[in-house]
């Protein structure tokens, strides 16, 4: 039975806007309660810095609330059982497609995080076994090797913008990884970076300029880019179906060869969406965790000296095998400081939906067509979840307390049967490169400097990490 592809939608930014203030008048029911004046300091601090906005409003509201933000009301729905309720118990509730995350369509197009109902549950099922954990641990030489090259450039005594030094290192990962592409090759695997990281870039400007349209605009220039990189990627799409090789294990090559139950395939145009939304949803996730996570390693020399003294005891100087690094037993440590980072920073840090019909939570109706988010960042920081929520303490991870969570109170990674398809091998690199990093090195922060975070398209530093190189030595045991 064949599954019919979703609608375009219009990329008409003002049409969205008066599709949605139309949408909220026609609302059948009243919004749960909230801040409703249209206010533009208001706007501006929740693009600069959501948190102070949302936990206040939980407070003050509980789990539920809407709020005003640009020119539309939003709901919001904060902690275990809201999160629980829109990722798992009711998830058939909600749309990804005509929530904000459509607003990624004009460079992913019709990937898995802009899809809903059967042709999301095809794509994933057709996608699935290039993510088993025999496909990603075949990738970890790449991530072992691209990363021993990054820290041959480094210089104790240097300073260096930690979040581009690993922005550029998981970009050429993921070139190899997901496109089998050579990042050092000029014409292709160079240029497809070079492109994608152009495209991107319209993402991570403000919103009023995101709406305008027209020569010389952010949105004409990742127009062009996002034709440029088709080119490329529609290329090696076109030469793995003439001349396939199932020895070939980029996740890209794996796509175009996958089939579902009835033998069908995905279309040219599915690979590429399919493929572009893996390189967003990777990339900058694996970036932004290895920058928060060595930045706060740096800042706790406590819980460094812990991770470090397991390196030193387990690996004794030597690469981590992917077995290690998946299991999470080897090097629990290592394993409690990344939970403890994604807790704090998870990248993903809002999950925009849109309501499918009317609903009711926590006391309130919620009408049909509103926009509906729930917040990891916002709920991973509760004080009545977590104890010091602003504190880094890796030691609410030991297995013990991580049984003990209610459900829904961690998600770094969404929930249910949308939970990140590429989780794993997210995970594995981000493993990988601060395993390999600490055994050589150790980071120091520049003084003065204070992290501010900014959070489009996800969680990111707003400002250069400037942090200080210094040797580690070779461990105490191993010289000679």
């Amino acid at each position: 039975m064949s599954v019919v592809a979703p609608e375009p939608l219009s990329s008409n930014a003002l049409r969205r806007i008066l599709d949605d203030l139309q949408a909220e008048r026609a609302a059948p029911v009243p919004f749960p309660p909230g801040p409703n004046d249209f206010n533009l300091e208001r706007t501006f601090r929740f693009v600069r810095d959501p948190l102070p906005i949302l936990l206040p409003l939980y407070r003050e509201h509980g789990p539920i609330f809407s709020v005003r933000v640009f020119h539309g009301r939003v709901v919001f729905m904060l902690g275990p059982a809201a999160n629980h309720f829109i990722t798992v118990s009711h998830a058939d509730r909600f749309h990804w497609r005509t929530g904000s995350m459509g607003d990624l369509i004009p460079l992913l197009g019709d990937g898995l995080l802009t899809i809903d109902g059967a042709y999301h549950r095809r794509a994933r099922r057709i996608m699935l076994p290039a993510f088993h954990r025999e496909r990603i641990a075949a990738a970890h030489d790449t991530m072992v090797e691209e990363t021993m090259r990054a820290l041959e450039r480094w210089r104790a005594g240097e300073v260096l913008d930690v979040y581009h030094w690993a922005r550029r290192l998981t970009l050429r990962i993921a070139m190899r990884a997901l496109f089998g592409l050579d990042p050092d090759e000029r014409g292709t695997g160079a240029q497809a970076a070079i492109e994608f990281e152009r495209a991107l870039a319209f993402y991570g400007t403000d919103f009023a300029v995101r709406v305008m349209r027209g020569p010389r605009t952010p949105w004409r220039r990742m127009q062009v880019a996002r034709k440029a990189l088709d080119r490329i990627v529609y290329a090696q799409i076109e030469r793995r179906r003439r001349d396939p090789d199932p020895e070939r294990p980029d996740v890209l090559s794996m796509l175009v060869a996958a089939t579902d139950e009835d033998g069908s395939r995905l279309t040219d145009r599915e690979v590429r969406d399919q493929a572009m939304t893996l390189l967003f949803a990777g990339h900058d996730t694996s970036t932004s965790t290895i920058s928060f996570m060595l930045y706060e390693l740096a800042r706790h020399p406590a819980t460094l000296a812990k991770l470090l003294d397991e390196q030193d005891s387990v690996l004794r100087n030597r690469a981590p095998t992917a077995a290690e690094l998946m299991g999470g037993e080897a090097l629990p440590q290592l394993e409690m400081a990344l939970d403890e980072t994604l807790r704090l920073y998870p990248p993903a840090w809002v999950g925009p939906r849109r309501a499918v019909a009317t609903f009711e939570f926590g006391g309130h109706q919620v009408p049909a067509g509103a926009y509906v988010n729930y917040s990891s960042w916002a709920s991973h920081r509760l004080p009545d979840v977590w104890p010091e929520p602003e504190a880094f303490v890796p030691e609410r991870f030991t297995p013990e307390a991580k049984a003990k969570l209610p459900k829904g109170a961690y998600l770094p990674f969404g929930g249910g049967s949308r939970t990140c398809i590429g989780m794993r091998f997210g995970q594995l690199e981000i493993r990988t490169v601060v395993t390999l990093l600490l055994q050589r090195f150790r980071l120091e922060l520049v003084p003065g400097r204070t992290l501010t975070v900014r959070q489009m398209p996800t969680l990111s530093p707003r400002e250069p990490l400037l942090m200080t190189v210094r040797e580690r030595g070779v461990p105490a045991g191993l010289a000679g």
